[in-house]
């Protein structure tokens, strides 16, 4: 299990940004493959973008290709995950949560994840 921390999100207009960040003090932070998932009420979870453990492959849903960037620090003394949102639309109001995994398949899955972030909830106006 690692622990994760989240912070970031809030309240936005239509077209603005957001950045979500996932720290953890766990010193074995570069052997996970980490992700961001998203649920909205009366949805399943689902993934938005994922990163493999040295950041040299990503993956994004196709809902936010080309707005929304994964990156991560593998630092010693900053081990986290970011997601920047770019062009948020309110069909991306949900709760946020940052995962942790052992491995990154390419089509990743929320049962690859077993270590999870608080959440944070991000809501997007029209």
């Amino acid at each position: 299990q690692v622990q994760l921390v989240q912070s970031g999100g809030g309240l936005v207009q239509a077209g603005g940004s957001l950045r979500l960040s996932c720290a953890t003090s766990e010193r074995t932070f570069i052997g996970y493959a980490m992700g961001w998932f998203r649920q909205a009420p009366g949805k399943e979870r689902e993934v938005v973008a994922a990163i493999s453990r040295r950041g040299t492959r990503t993956y994004y849903a196709d809902s936010v290709k080309g707005r929304f960037t994964i990156s991560r620090d593998n630092g010693s003394m900053n081990n986290t995950v970011n997601i920047q949102m770019n062009s948020l639309q309110p069909e991306d109001t949900a709760v946020y949560y940052c995962a942790a995994a052992q491995f990154l398949r390419e089509r990743p899955m929320p049962a690859d994840f077993r270590s999870w972030g608080q959440g944070t909830q991000v809501t997007v106006s029209s």
